[in-house]
Formats: C-alpha cells, structure tokens, sequence
C-alpha cells in the first residue's frame, strides 16, 4: 500500500423519472439538503435544487497517491449510486470533479 491521499469530490448529476413518492420525500427534505448543508465528509452529503432538477453530493475520499484522483472520482461516483440507489431515486450517468488536498497549493497573502 502506498501513500494515502485525501481527496475531496464533488459528484453531480441530473434528477430523473423520479416517481412521486421520491419527489414528495424530496420536497419533504429540501430545508435539510440546501446549500447550508454542503459539507465535505465520507458519508456525503446532498444537496438540491427545490425544481428537483440537479444535485450534488461531497465526498471526502482517501485513496491510494498512485491510483490518482481518478480513483477517487470513482469511488465517490460509486458512493453516491449506492446511496441514491438505496433511496429509489432515479437518476441519469454521475460526473465528478476531483481535488486532491495533499498536492493543493495555498497562497497566503504577504502580511504589510
């Protein structure tokens, strides 16, 4: 086993045939899974539109340096099938966005 990165993944993905029972549970939840609730973390987290249109959900993932962030793309992309796939929520193909937190560079302002 090589070195271990923490990633954070943004998957997105677009709502659909949603049957009526997974909109009304939608709905029911909105205030929960709105913008105040993005967080990063290995659960994930879901976030919405109110028209149920889009989503997205965070992941942190820690993964293996030498499988690169593809890796970890795949790995939240799997997680987040699981979990909609457990609530009965349609959905069409996931597509993620990378960051690898170990490579990130930080500019820091000079203090004057």
């Amino acid at each position: 086993m090589g070195t271990q990165h923490t990633y954070r993944v943004i998957v997105r993905g677009t709502w659909d045939g949603l049957t009526e029972e997974s909109r009304t549970r939608l709905l029911a939840g909105k205030d929960a899974h709105g913008l105040a609730s993005m967080q990063f973390s290995a659960e994930g987290s879901l976030t919405y539109d109110v028209p149920l249109k889009h989503f997205s959900m965070r992941y942190v993932v820690e993964s293996d340096a030498a499988d690169g962030p593809e890796m970890a793309g795949a790995i939240a992309e799997d997680r987040a099938e699981t979990h909609l796939r457990s609530l009965g929520h349609a959905h069409t193909e996931l597509r993620s966005t990378v960051t690898d937190m170990d490579t990130m560079k930080i500019n820091r302002k000079a203090r004057r």
